[in-house]
């Protein structure tokens, strides 16, 4: 990012970054309102429910379910939404960095925009997991074996996908020159 010139790549991936983060925000949000619009209509949904389960369970019941995916997706939009001002905050200290690579301010402004940047994908990955584990505790208006089933699933998935995969390997592999 120092040397480069001129910097619209830069800011092209920071404007990438940010779209992604406000179209999960937005998405959250969303699903927000239709988790809250179901507290309305509890009737409803406990009349499909009582069609896919065995049981019968009291409103208190099913408004309890309704509030643990309520949590993961409101814990999911408020991670969006940090994510995508800290991806901001990213932008504006990119911008201050000096264009002379002999300036002493030079280094430690880029790394202040690397550490802000990469606190802003740690708080999009959280929002990501809990978007997963809110997909999951919807499971569980179908039953407890199958809240069981979907939490070891969504488990299962984020460890492929953070610890056991391709992509994960290339990252790891150390400097691009070396791959």
């Amino acid at each position: 990012m120092i040397t480069r010139d001129p910097c619209i790549y830069d800011a092209t991936i920071l404007g990438n970054l940010r779209q992604g983060t406000a179209f999960f925000a937005s998405a959250s949000m969303i699903s927000i309102g239709g988790v809250l619009a179901f507290f309305g209509n509890t009737e409803q949904l406990i009349g499909i429910a009582d069609d896919l389960t065995l049981n019968s369970e009291a409103n208190i019941v099913w408004e309890l379910k309704l509030m643990v995916t309520l949590f993961f997706l409101t814990n999911a939009l408020l991670k969006f939404v940090w994510s995508n001002r800290l991806f901001g905050y990213c932008a504006v200290l990119m911008s201050a960095v000096p264009d002379d690579v002999d300036d002493p301010r030079t280094m430690p402004r880029a790394m202040q925009a690397a550490e802000i940047n990469v606190t802003a994908a740690r708080g999009f990955n959280r929002g990501l997991r809990s978007v997963y584990f809110g997909l999951a505790s919807a499971a569980w208006l179908a039953g407890p074996i199958a809240l069981i089933v979907a939490s070891l699933i969504t488990c299962l998935v984020l460890w492929r996908r953070e610890f056991a995969s391709r992509s994960r390997d290339v990252l790891r592999s150390g400097d691009a020159h070396d791959a």
